[in-house]
């Protein structure tokens, strides 16, 4: 009649399992929570009073806050990280754009090249006038150059 009931708590492997388990929750809950609170922030389309509503539901009651938050607002989350990391990837790309084209305007000897190339490709010049052309444009002679040592001869 006596017989003792063993739970998976009283077997020290699966005490081990049972708190790494949990500990794992744990920390995956931190990480929903905050990836709800920085999607509140981040949706320009929300009020800020819907805002502070959902923050604050968020806050004071957080399993159903998150619950609701990702049933009626989850769909839309992946779409404003997405939107929001190619923002930034073209931010980015803009400002390497500007960067290595240089301070003054002028279009690099690389673009001149790309151009060069594509001209000889179409076959609106031959080869022996993209060699010719290339050699003015590596020996920084070329059309850019040119037009800058013309405007300062003109300035004088």
């Amino acid at each position: 009649m006596s017989d003792q009931m063993y739970l998976a708590y009283d077997f020290p492997l699966l005490s081990v399992f049972w708190s790494m388990l949990w500990f794992f929750l744990w920390i995956m809950w931190f990480v929903l929570l905050f990836r709800i609170v920085v999607d509140i922030f981040r949706d320009d389309a929300m009020s800020g009073w819907a805002k502070a509503g959902w923050l604050v539901f968020v806050i004071v009651l957080p399993f159903l806050g998150v619950l609701i938050y990702v049933i009626a607002r989850g769909k839309n989350m992946g779409h404003r990280e997405v939107a929001q990391a190619r923002a930034q990837q073209e931010a980015f790309d803009s400002y390497v754009r500007e960067t290595a084209k240089g301070g003054d305007g002028r279009p690099s000897s690389a673009d001149e090249l790309a151009k060069l190339s594509e001209i000889r490709a179409r076959g609106d010049i031959t080869d022996e006038e993209f060699r010719r052309a290339k050699e003015l444009v590596l020996s920084d002679h070329g059309p850019a150059q040119r037009a800058g040592a013309g405007a300062s001869a003109s300035g004088h």
